[in-house]
């Protein structure tokens, strides 16, 4: 199959995403987990039957369950929920052990181990991406004191923390404030967060209320950044026609006339007509704001 190369023409669209969600246990994690769009869970933990909405449900014990779950398998659902990410990870690890026992150390994952582990689950997320599918990747938290600043933390195993960091495209921590339930998104400090939507701190409503949350949190995400990939294909276009206009400047005047005329444009777009003007032997002086033949002394 030819390598389908996309056009810096072209705005980078994403159709699907994978979001983190984390807490402490018994938060509700899994109820909000629910009212993403059609959604499977993957029941790792064995937890499912609390939650007050629960939806289809496949209860592994093996990854040889997750390995065997093919497109058409998935084909009802939009949303792919693994709960929790950490036993995930945790199954994913006796597989690769029982497979070659070289990758384990008594019962643990090696350091080869482990890179097996991030190659893995990288590319089991890719394969629901190609399935068309988003992933919701719950995760319990837990807390380290550092001096007198107490982190949070994905309670996963050694190395994968940063591995599941980066591969989502938001992540956000479920809370209680008095009564209510709340999402917040944005990093803080001691806390993880990834917020490409700038979400403020959200409140949760109870399932019944809004049986389809999390559904148009993920809408919102994609939007985002859809926007921003055509906000930057849109900077590009400006700056290609900015630069084929100053490749056909004529003179100094021309310079001067189009130093006025870009005042409110980015620096970026700027720095195109500084460029142009040093290739050709016009220098810029500070204090009257314009260009001048040769240079300028400072």
């Amino acid at each position: 199959m030819p390598i389908r190369i996309i056009p810096a023409s072209a705005p980078m669209t994403i159709d699907q995403v994978v979001l983190g969600i984390y807490s402490l246990p018994g938060i509700g994690k899994t109820t909000l987990g629910f009212t993403a769009e059609a959604p499977l869970l993957l029941d790792f933990d064995k937890g499912a039957h609390r939650a007050r909405n629960r939806k289809d449900t496949v209860s592994i014990t093996n990854w040889d369950e997750i390995a065997s779950l093919t497109e058409d398998d998935l084909k009802p659902y939009k949303t792919i929920i693994v709960d929790t990410v950490g036993r995930a990870l945790d199954v994913l690890s006796a597989d690769i052990i029982k497979n070659n026992p070289k990758h384990g150390n008594g019962g643990a994952l090696s350091l080869q181990g482990f890179g097996v582990l991030k190659s893995r689950f990288s590319s089991w997320l890719k394969t629901m991406r190609t399935y068309r599918k988003d992933v919701i990747l719950l995760a319990h938290m837990d807390e380290k004191t550092e001096g007198e600043i107490t982190k949070e933390r994905l309670d996963v195993q050694g190395g994968s923390k940063a591995e599941i960091y980066k591969s989502v495209d938001a992540m956000g921590k479920i809370f209680i404030e008095g009564k209510t339930r709340r999402l917040d998104f944005s990093p803080r400090e001691g806390s993880l967060g990834k917020n490409p939507a700038q979400f403020e701190v959200l409140d949760v409503p109870d399932c019944a209320q809004g049986p389809l949350f999390l559904a148009e949190i993920i809408r919102s995400i994609k939007q985002s950044i859809n926007q921003l990939s055509a906000e930057q294909l849109a900077q590009q276009k400006a700056a290609e026609e900015w630069a084929d206009r100053i490749e056909k400047l004529p003179n100094l005047d021309a310079f001067n006339e189009t130093m006025v005329v870009m005042k409110n444009e980015p620096k970026g777009i700027k720095k195109l007509l500084m460029d142009a003007a040093t290739n050709r032997g016009l220098a810029f002086n500070t204090k009257t704001k314009k260009f001048e033949e040769g240079s300028v002394a400072a």
